[in-house]
């Protein structure tokens, strides 16, 4: 049969088959492992039905079933620090919500029951010491994040009119500010990490706390987006150097300002880059990294849960090389919280920030010597640091 490719040409790359997903018996079992997660939990607290009613236990159903993600891939990767970080986010919206934290312990505690009659093996007792660690750290956890914007810092006084102008729906506003800056001077690189990184990070803790809607949030996004490439003109000022590569955010993934602040700081170093966007399929994500001809990919995923995509992706890019030399660098909040994640997943390293990925990779293109080999330097990952991966609606109907 002739499918849409062939019919205009394009070349089919030899890495054609995607692996199948590496299976997960808690995600299998995500659905019946949360109700009966719920179940256990509402008969022992009645006045949990009291205070939420029918709905409010289907929502907590639907919510345990994103508990259930995150855990199940902490246990896959026996990195314990990513089911915490969840639940300490967790704690922070549960505040906002005027929820008591008791609601959150004996969800997990009902959770862990669950788990360990039906989840078994050496899965099973991760997710339990998952579970166990996170609740044992529960009462310490910060019932609040502070604030991210900054008068002392560099660009704060800017960064805080950008954001009002955001808050207020303004975005004429927002981007007269940025360009005029710019006109007079101030570096582009300047305005990405001092200005949009920690105003997007404010945005995501001010929805987290209740302050602000998602709605707020999406308009935020969007306008930083649409400045982003008011500003191309000066991105693309650099010479060439005849180095490229593609950035991209795993399927399923969203949250593409991150890394599409990486491609434009590695377009600012003279590369090609090729930025692919939000929830690329694997498979145009594998044909781009042979048509470009690239010697470098950066994956992108802010949600824990989608921590096995990344990880079935690089599979898959590795399984395809046949000898050519590709670098893979990753980022995004699950590799903040877990330092040794990207090893985990096969990738060669990770980066704190758009800056510190273009380093590492000048590093490797300067030969041994220059860093400390595969996965060397920065051990953190990039990312738009909005709060922990936790779905945008996550109890917010309760």
């Amino acid at each position: 049969m002739t499918d849409a490719t062939e019919l205009v040409g394009l070349h089919r790359p030899a890495f054609d088959r995607i692996p199948d997903p590496i299976p997960n018996p808690m995600t299998e079992q995500r659905d019946a492992l949360a109700r009966a997660a719920v179940e256990r939990l509402f008969a022992s607290r009645p006045d949990l039905t009291e205070r939420y009613g029918e709905a409010g236990r289907r929502k907590c159903v639907e919510d345990t079933g994103h508990h259930i993600l995150y855990l199940a891939e902490a246990a896959a990767t026996d990195s314990p620090e990513l089911f915490r970080g969840y639940v300490a986010w967790a704690k922070i919206l549960f505040t906002g919500l005027n929820l008591p934290e008791t609601d959150l312990a004996d969800g997990l505690a009902a959770l862990a029951e669950v788990v360990g009659e039906r989840v078994g093996g050496a899965l099973g007792q991760r997710a339990l010491a998952c579970i166990a660690a996170a609740l044992r750290d529960l009462p310490s956890m910060p019932a609040a994040v502070p604030s991210f914007l900054r008068p002392e810092a560099p660009f704060g006084e800017l960064a805080q009119a950008y954001l009002n102008a955001l808050l207020a729906g303004d975005r004429r506003r927002a981007s007269a500010l940025v360009l005029d800056r710019v006109a007079a001077g101030a570096p582009v690189r300047d305005v990405y990490l001092h200005v949009f990184q920690p105003v997007l990070r404010e945005v995501g803790r001010l929805w987290q706390t209740g302050a602000i809607t998602v709605g707020h949030e999406h308009f935020a996004t969007a306008a930083t987006q649409a400045i982003m490439a008011q500003l191309y003109p000066h991105v693309f000022q650099s010479p060439r150097r005849g180095r490229s590569m593609v950035a991209t955010c795993v399927s399923g993934e969203l949250h593409e300002v991150g890394i599409r602040m990486v491609a434009d700081f590695f377009e600012m170093a003279g590369w090609d880059s090729h930025y692919l966007g939000a929830n690329t399929p694997a498979r145009s994500i594998l044909q781009a990294v042979e048509e470009r001809d690239a010697r470098l990919l950066a994956v992108s995923a802010t949600i824990t849960a989608h921590v096995g995509t990344v990880t079935e992706l690089i599979g898959a890019v590795r399984a395809g090389l046949r000898g050519r030399t590709l670098r893979i660098l990753v980022g995004g909040y699950p590799f903040n919280l877990a330092p040794d994640l990207w090893r985990k997943v096969g990738a060669d390293g990770c980066a704190a920030s758009a800056a510190e990925a273009v380093a590492l990779a000048e590093s490797w293109e300067a030969g041994p010597g220059a860093a400390d080999g595969p996965g060397g330097g920065p051990r953190s990952g990039f990312g738009n640091g909005l709060p922990a991966g936790a779905p945008a609606f996550l109890l917010r109907t309760r």
